[in-house]
C-alpha cells in the first residue's frame, strides 16, 4: 500500500466520524477529535507536498478524504471517478 502512515490517518478521521455514541456522549470532544486528526493529515500533506502522484494530491488538496484512502487501498490504480 502506498503511504500507510497517511492510510492509518484517513482510516482513523472515518472512524472518529462514524462514532455515533462518541459524538452523542460527548459532541465538543468528538469534534476535537475530529479537528485533531483532520489537522494530522493536512500536516502530512504539506509535509509530503511534491512528493505525491497528482490523483492523490489532488484528493488532498480538495479534502476529498475517502476517495484519498480508496486511491492509496488500490495502489494508485483508482482514479476517482
Amino acid at each position: 500500500m502506498l503511504h500507510p502512515d497517511l492510510a492509518a490517518l484517513l482510516k482513523s478521521r472515518i472512524s472518529i466520524i462514524a462514532d455515533h455514541e462518541f459524538r452523542d456522549r460527548d459532541s465538543d470532544a468528538h469534534l476535537e477529535a475530529l479537528k485533531q486528526v483532520s489537522e494530522q493529515i493536512m500536516k502530512w500533506h504539506r509535509t509530503h507536498q511534491g512528493t505525491l502522484p497528482a490523483r492523490l494530491e489532488h484528493f488532498l488538496s480538495g479534502c476529498s478524504y475517502d476517495k484519498a484512502l480508496r486511491f492509496l487501498e488500490s495502489d494508485g490504480t483508482w482514479s476517482g471517478h
